[in-house]
């Protein structure tokens, strides 16, 4: 007879479901694990006998085998722990095969028998609710699984506490969800002195999820204003926090089992490699453009990244989501993210300081903004010079508006943006409007076309260029509480267009 429980396997956010079979014949005694197991699964033979052998469950003089169906579908992790021993108990006849059948498994055992955590338990309660399966799992990630509510999700602490549960010793009540966490305490804009068009190229950002590039020098406010982006953007919703923490779990970053209706704030150092901005490494990991999907990804001292990196950004700003390739598998991850990038002048940063600036100015501007190539600079919707504050000006009392005014006014173009786009899939903010649907909703009336065609010629529009303007007319006429988009938004629009333009 052979025992089956599940498991699953991840590609990307997908979990998919993985039959766990074990077989106990006679033959030489052996403990073989197939299916195309990486060394991490091939090694749970020991930790599960180790397991069993602490239990004072002695396995049998016989030749055991566990297969992974589908065979050809690579495994990996030690999350397989768990589902091999709930297979070969029920093989032993020690725990009801039905029982253990209708179950999906995750968790790497110690040799003392305790479950101890894993990633990836949030998607693979969603693989559990849909196969109307109940999912065990270690306790520490009961909290993070339950938030599904469509699975019965049971934590368990060991793997006796497992035996005693099946043969209803003692039942195992079900996990219950973890608590929604609360990110630090947002900083104000009004911290910033000066810098107001900066402040309104932030708060258009925000409103339409546009990519933003700043210029200034060192010490100019370029990461402070970054830093207080957050503080502007309204929470996540639920099916975005879902999406958010799915990848969050792959990753290990749900803090016990919490998911935080915080939009992600990603900052990686410019020292980062492709790997760890895009995704891949030891089991294809999700990089920072998705860790960052549904929030912000700040890039600083953009041009100091490696070329490559740069240009891997280029497709995921267009499509929102990532392939990771590799040699026998190509896994996807989503990442809809607002970048953020703030880059000096040049490199000593004081190209518009002669007194400062290095005898090569300002050919050594050309070269260092040269960096970024023309294709990926076409892809930032907005961009803003941010010049250098006077000391004097420091002494100055705050001026603006504060976090939380810009913060509703965002929060209402955004509302108005999901009552424009409720139904038509892949579309949630302007960002994402494109072709007809874009062209429906953007369309300037007759000043601010006749502007925008005296531009494009002027200029040199890229296609690219002249929709995404149009985009940002329309957030800035969202934001105006506006139902047509009209010249004065046109006009704000192009102004943020052009001012790095003369570098490409």
């Amino acid at each position: 007879m052979v025992a089956q429980t599940y498991t699953v396997a991840f590609e990307g956010v997908e979990a998919r479901l993985v039959e766990v079979q074990c077989a106990v014949t006679a033959g030489m005694p052996g403990f073989a694990i197939v299916g195309l197991p990486d060394k991490a699964v091939s090694e749970a033979r020991e930790r599960v006998r180790a397991a069993l052998t602490g239990m004072a469950i002695a396995l049998p003089s016989k030749r055991i085998t566990v297969n992974l169906s589908p065979a050809d579908l690579p495994k990996e992790g030690s999350h397989f722990d768990l589902p091999i021993a709930l297979a070969l108990l029920a093989a032993l006849d020690i725990l009801p095969r039905d029982e253990v059948e209708r179950t999906v498994a995750l968790g790497e055992l110690s040799l003392g028998g305790a479950l101890m955590p894993v990633i990836g338990a949030l998607p693979a309660a969603m693989a559990a609710a849909e196969e109307h399966r109940m999912l065990l799992c270690p306790r520490a990630c009961g909290a993070e699984a339950a938030w599904v509510d469509a699975a019965e999700v049971i934590g368990a602490g060991s793997l006796a506490e497992v035996i005693r549960h099946y043969t209803g010793a003692q039942p195992i009540p079900a996990a219950t969800r973890g608590e929604v966490t609360r990110g630090l305490a947002a900083r104000d804009l009004r911290d910033v002195k000066g810098q107001e068009r900066a402040k309104r190229a932030l708060e258009i950002a925000a409103a339409g999820r546009h990519h933003l590039m700043m210029v200034g020098p060192p010490g100019s406010g370029k990461s402070m204003l970054a830093a207080r982006l957050p503080g502007i953007l309204p929470p996540l919703t639920a099916m975005e926090a879902l999406e958010t923490s799915m990848i969050h779990s792959l990753a290990g970053l749900l803090d016990e089992g919490g998911i935080s209706m915080t939009r992600p704030f990603r900052e990686p150092h410019h020292t980062a490699s492709s790997p760890a901005i895009t995704g891949g490494g030891r089991g294809a990991k999700p990089g920072e453009v998705s860790l960052a999907h549904n929030g912000v990804l700040f890039m600083d001292e953009f041009p100091e990244f490696p070329r490559q990196v740069l240009e891997t950004l280029r497709q995921p700003l267009e499509t929102g989501e990532i392939v990771v390739a590799r040699a026998n598998a190509h896994v996807r991850y989503p990442c809809r993210f607002m970048l953020v990038a703030a880059a000096n002048p040049c490199r000593c940063g004081h190209l518009a300081d002669a007194a400062r600036a290095c005898p090569r100015a300002p050919s050594c501007g050309e070269d260092y903004i040269g960096r970024i190539s023309g294709p990926l600079m076409d892809r930032f919707d907005l961009r803003v010079e941010v010049p250098p504050v006077a000391f004097a000006d420091l002494d100055l009392p705050e001026t603006g508006d504060s976090s939380a005014t810009v913060a509703a006014r965002v929060a209402d173009a955004r509302a108005a943006q999901a009552a424009r786009y409720d139904g038509i899939a892949g579309v949630r903010v302007n960002a994402d409007a494109e072709g007809q649907l874009l062209e429906s909703v953007a369309t300037p009336d007759e000043g601010g076309r006749a502007l925008l065609t005296r531009v494009a010629e002027r200029f040199g529009l890229t296609a690219r260029g002249y929709h995404r303007v149009l985009r940002v007319a329309r957030t800035i006429a969202d934001l105006d509480g506006s139902a047509s988009v009209r010249q004065p938004h046109v006009a704000e629009a192009v102004s943020y267009r052009l001012p790095l333009s003369k570098d490409r």
